[in-house]
């Protein structure tokens, strides 16, 4: 896989915690 790849895919998950964490902040 071509490192677009993976860096699009980090951020995508990155992104994803970063919401999760706003939305659920009682979980921390």
């Amino acid at each position: 896989m071509s490192d677009y790849v993976w860096t699009s895919a980090l951020t995508l998950l990155v992104l994803v915690y970063l919401a999760y964490a706003l939305l659920k902040p009682e979980k921390f």
